[in-house]
């Protein structure tokens, strides 16, 4: 694990001060021209980080009408030629971790979709947006708000997009709670609940790492039960309290949480309690309550189907690969400026990573910390 952590870290920072390559000619705009006329441009993804969850991305695109995968960037030879093969990426279109600063020379590659562990997407976004490229982090978009907030003023200054794969704010369920809480269905908002959590395995992964993960479930999961809570009450949190509990200290070591129970004010008077965990399975429920109503979505934020029900019924809308809807929507903000019904931009992301940083905190001192966001 150790010489992996040393070669992520290294190919993260060594080329910086690498001389650009020559341009990478042909295939242009193969993937961008309209086939039909009147049809929208599609939006041509290069993936970086080819790991398990990338895989999902590439094979969900396969539906997509609006985004298709035009590029590959990984640290390992044999994966950008399986992969190039496999989706017919050109060889041309694929790049390593040292010279890949060079997409700003190739004109089928839009947007960079950035799957790393989480230490490194900071370092990744700023030099995809210093080639001029749109840029897609994963969540969490870094591992503090400093972070965050030079990832957003790097593509400011560039003038490119920079979005978060925020895959749920897409899901047709989640949507229709979303839009009944807007429309005063459930009436005052009072109470959100937000479980998130699974027992994890392999304890030499990246995201037991903190180097690599920058903390632990909370980081990885418990994401979900933040970003959750904002978008189901519809507010922004003015204060947090947070108790950290570990039982195996020999796993979660030194700054890697195992768990955190963690609680959300919000200026309606409205409270947020939610849990984040590494050590317990069948954890994945929010849980809306208002004065009129109730919203309940089990499973709330895994890859498969969604289930939910509300006091005016069972919901039903039809499930559809998260992945494909996000890629699908991504494509409409990106080329066409299209305003999604729950943010996905930096500053969505960077707003997470101030309520984590304060949930740290509040761990650690023992005391509420107040959130201005």
């Amino acid at each position: 694990m150790s010489s992996r952590r040393d070669f992520l870290q290294k190919i993260t920072v060594s080329a910086v001060a690498l001389p650009l390559l020559s341009p990478v000619g042909g295939w242009e705009g193969s993937l961008h021209t309209a086939g039909h006329r009147g049809q929208k441009p599609i939006l041509r993804v290069a993936l970086m980080g080819l790991g398990g969850y990338a895989s999902i991305v590439a094979e969900a695109m396969k539906s997509c009408k609006r985004a298709k995968l035009a590029g590959l960037i990984s640290g390992t030879p044999v994966k950008l030629a399986d992969w190039g093969a496999k989706y017919g990426v050109p060889e041309k279109n694929r790049y390593n971790y040292e010279n890949f600063d060079d997409i700003q020379n190739n004109p089928d590659i839009d947007v960079v979709y950035v799957t790393t562990p989480n230490a490194l997407h900071h370092d990744q976004v700023i030099r995809v947006a210093k080639a001029g490229k749109h840029v897609i982090s994963e969540k969490p978009m870094a591992l503090n708000a400093k972070q965050g907030q030079e990832m957003i003023d790097a593509c400011a200054k560039a003038g490119v997009k920079l979005l978060v794969g925020y895959r749920m704010h897409f899901e047709p369920k989640t949507q229709e709670v979303i839009r009944m809480r807007a429309n005063g269905e459930f009436g005052k908002i009072m109470f959100f609940q937000g479980l998130s959590g699974f027992r994890i395995g392999d304890p030499n992964q990246w995201r037991l790492n903190k180097e690599l993960a920058g903390g632990g479930a909370l980081m990885d999961i418990g994401i979900y039960a933040i970003n959750g809570a904002r978008y189901m009450v519809g507010e922004e949190p003015v204060w947090v309290t947070a108790q950290e509990t570990k039982t195996d200290t020999a796993k979660f070591k030194e700054g890697v949480d195992e768990t955190i129970q963690f609680q959300l004010g919000f200026p309606s008077g409205a409270v947020a309690s939610c849990l984040s965990t590494y050590n317990m399975n069948y954890l994945d429920r929010f849980f809306l309550a208002g004065e009129k109503g109730f919203a309940e979505l089990q499973p709330s934020t895994g890859y498969g189907p969604i289930k939910g029900r509300t006091s005016k019924g069972e919901l039903t809308q039809p499930h559809v690969t998260h992945q494909t809807l996000q890629m699908d929507a991504m494509a409409g903000i990106i080329l066409d400026g299209d305003t999604p019904l729950v943010p996905v931009d930096g500053a969505e992301g960077l707003r997470d990573l101030k309520i984590i940083d304060a949930i740290y905190a509040a761990c650690a001192s023992g005391k509420r910390q107040d959130l201005d966001l």
